[in-house]
């Protein structure tokens, strides 16, 4: 007796021939470049701010200096922006009687920040995951080798 043999596809074999295809035709997506050509890529404009750091001790102001220009971080990611320069001023605070004196360990640090972004429609500047915006004052300025919190952005200026 010859005994034929009938193959039969169940659930399982369906389900899992349509997340081999789902799997390919995603891996295809993203090697295609999703999908479009670059005759429309983005537009990217200059972004120019300023931010102010005050009560900073002192001694960072040089040692901010020896590594400029530095470039933008967050999270562990280099972003297309830097610090180009920074200055210093003096910190005054309060004394016991209401007047205002200089504090000789600390001191205020404008530094000049520049950074490339898309060019939209309605401009929401986030340079390193944050924000842009004049009077943000918790402001995080970081880069590979300078880190300030609760700072405070001042100025910005966009790029044409």
């Amino acid at each position: 007796m010859e005994q034929t043999s009938k193959k039969k596809f169940n659930i399982v074999d369906v389900i899992a021939v349509i997340l081999i295809l789902a799997v390919a035709a995603f891996v295809g997506y993203k090697l295609l470049g999703r999908g479009g050509s670059e005759v429309g890529a983005a537009q990217t404009v200059t972004v120019d701010y300023t931010v102010k750091c005050e009560g900073v001790d002192r001694d960072l102001y040089e040692s901010c200096q020896k590594h400029l220009p530095s470039q933008l971080m967050a999270s562990g990611e280099l972003y297309d922006g830097q610090i180009n320069s920074v200055s210093e001023e003096d910190y005054y605070v309060l004394d016991g009687q209401g007047d205002w004196i200089k504090d000789p360990q600390h001191v205020t640090l404008y530094f000049q920040v520049e950074a490339t972004i898309p060019k939209t429609d309605v401009m929401t500047t986030e340079i390193a995951k944050q924000e842009v915006r004049v009077g943000k004052s918790d402001y995080i300025l970081k880069s590979e080798f300078i880190e300030f919190k609760d700072c405070i952005i001042t100025e910005v200026q966009w790029g044409e």
